[in-house]
């Protein structure tokens, strides 16, 4: 995944050398980024090519940049199948914040489960997969209360394949959520059932929960995601792992 944006705040720039402007318009962020993208697709043929992390994220703090990234997409697009046809090129988009799982209302009157199909669809026909990053324990106060129906719009929506290329469940509260073990099973249950005969690649973002000393330094930024393991700090394997193991094993 190529990503000019924090990691952890997508609404941002990161890394840019001094004085540049933060903007996909600016000519130099544009030729650094398309240039990377082509020196990665040169040295090691990807399979995968992710031009952007989240970006629905982006796109909604900064709508007036939005269609300079998504020329930028195209642009790009256009020279990696030039160089690699194999090459499978993407963004990803922030499933829970599509569908307006958090309130946000200088966004306007978008509703809660509603997706911004809008979003994704400007990115085609150069959407060679449909790619997702989920969260839901941020939305939803356990597993067992994700919708039956909350993955399966991609299914009609498009013939693409599909992809999770980032996500994970809670097992422990977060917020005024009551995220379990059992919760983080239902989780991926709930992808497996909805959308898994349509996934290309599934990542859980962590195997292992974060461990003390590094939850105790970077707390503010990591503390969300430090229980989305599959197993505890300590390598103890959760419920969900088996469950994770059947779906990749095919059982």
């Amino acid at each position: 995944m190529i990503d000019a944006l924090n990691g952890l705040n997508r609404q941002e720039f990161v890394g840019l050398p001094t004085g540049w402007e933060a903007s996909f318009a600016n000519p130099d962020v544009r030729s650094a980024y398309r240039n990377y993208a082509l020196w990665v697709v040169q040295s090691f043929a990807p399979r995968y090519l992710g031009l952007g992390s989240e970006i629905n994220t982006y796109m909604d703090a900064h709508p007036d940049d939005a269609p300079n990234f998504v020329s930028l997409y195209h642009e790009i697009y256009a020279l990696v199948k030039a160089q690699s046809p194999a090459t499978q090129v993407f963004v990803s988009f922030q499933w829970d914040d599509l569908n307006n799982m958090f309130p946000q209302p200088e966004e306007g009157d978008r509703q809660r489960l509603v997706t911004n199909w809008e979003q994704v669809e400007i990115f085609e026909p150069n959407l060679d997969l449909w790619v997702i990053s989920t969260y839901p324990y941020l939305a939803f106060d356990d597993g067992v209360d994700i919708p039956a129906d909350y993955y399966a719009p991609l299914l009609t929506r498009t013939d693409r394949p599909l992809a999770i290329a980032e996500g994970g469940f809670s097992t422990q509260p977060v917020g005024s959520g009551h995220s379990t073990a059992e919760g983080q099973v239902a989780y991926l249950n709930a992808i497996h059932s909805q959308v898994g005969s349509r996934l290309a690649f599934w990542v859980n973002t962590l195997l292992n929960d974060f461990s003390a000393d590094l939850l105790a330094e970077n707390a503010s930024s990591l503390g969300v995601f430090a229980h989305t393991g599959l197993r505890d700090s300590d390598g103890s394997a959760k419920p969900a792992l088996a469950v994770w193991d059947s779906f990749r094993d095919g059982a």
